[in-house]
């Protein structure tokens, strides 16, 4: 499981003395403990796991855009080495071949002829790739091709 993955390779970064890789993880671990305490549960699933690490992902990426307009390059530096650590617990991103194939096929699915039916379309794209691509992109996709109806 990946949350067991992250325990024990916190554990490592720890006994190496690398501290960019343990802050990060710490603080990684403490949001799945917060997702764990708000679900109830014993453990999360991966899926859940995931959806964690690609918000704390997206708040670095946030960070290091606003550092880099402030001028902060050494703050961008560090959030750019945190983000380099999410992201390698992140499944493989899907190209945009991939992701157009999956847009296609769900049009099809559900015989979509206008911008009208975009929920229905996102509805079935979101469950196949989900973890594996960015949901505004595959939004643009589909908003792309439901105008050509």
């Amino acid at each position: 499981m990946l949350e067991d993955q992250i325990g024990k390779d916190y554990i490592k970064a720890m006994k190496d003395r690398d501290t960019v890789k343990s802050s990060t993880l710490s603080f990684l671990r403490a949001q799945m403990k917060n997702v764990l305490i708000e679900k109830r549960a014993e453990n999360l699933k991966d899926e859940e796991v995931i959806a964690v690490i690609k918000k704390q992902a997206k708040q670095r990426q946030d960070s290091i855009l606003q550092y880099e307009k402030g001028g902060r390059q050494d703050l961008a530096g560090k959030e750019f080495a945190e983000l380099a650590i999410l992201k390698s617990y992140l499944p493989k991103e899907m190209s945009e071949q991939e992701i157009e194939k999956f847009v296609i096929e769900a049009i099809e699915e559900v015989q979509a002829d206008s911008m009208k039916d975009m929920g229905k379309v996102m509805k079935i794209i979101t469950g196949k790739v989900q973890g594996r691509a960015d949901n505004k992109l595959v939004s643009e996709f589909v908003k792309r091709a439901l105008s050509q109806f």
